[in-house]
This record gives C-alpha cells, structure tokens and sequence, in this order.
C-alpha cells in the first residue's frame, strides 16, 4: 500500500470516527486541526486503526502518535508494510 492509499484509509476512518465527510488529512494533521480530536478521540482513533490493519497497539505507540503522518508510520511499522 503506498502512502496516498493509507492516507486515504485514515482519512475514512477519521471521517467515520468523527462524523464528519469534509475531513481531509495530510501527513502533517494534528489535533490542533480537528477541534474534537482529543485524548479520548485519540484512543478512538488508535483503536480503529488497529481493527483496519490487524494490529496490536501498546502504550508506548499511542504515546508516539501526535500527527497523521506518526499514525502512518506506525501503521507501517506494525503492519509491516
């Protein structure tokens, strides 16, 4: 999967997780961009992430994880892709 396609996987999930279809992500999206994006969102999130790619995620990930593009590379890491 090249890097457009996974953007557009977590694009879908973001837009599922917040309700929200005009959502459009970059590799560089945080949470200072998406007002609900909170720390509980970040679970959400986090947790989508690991039933799409079927894989498992522990602490020290989520705490990794500030933009879209550190949620690409752990998809990356984790899936190995």
């Amino acid at each position: 999967m090249n890097d457009a396609e996974l953007l557009k996987k977590l694009e879908d999930i973001f837009r599922e997780n917040f309700d929200d279809d005009t959502i459009t992500l970059t590799p560089a999206t945080s949470p200072d961009d998406i007002e609900e994006w909170d720390s509980l969102e970040q679970i959400n999130l986090l947790t989508a992430l690991g039933a799409e790619f079927g894989i498992s995620l522990g602490l020290a990930d989520i705490r990794g994880v500030h933009t879209v593009g550190d949620m690409m590379a752990l998809v990356r890491g984790k899936a190995g892709q």
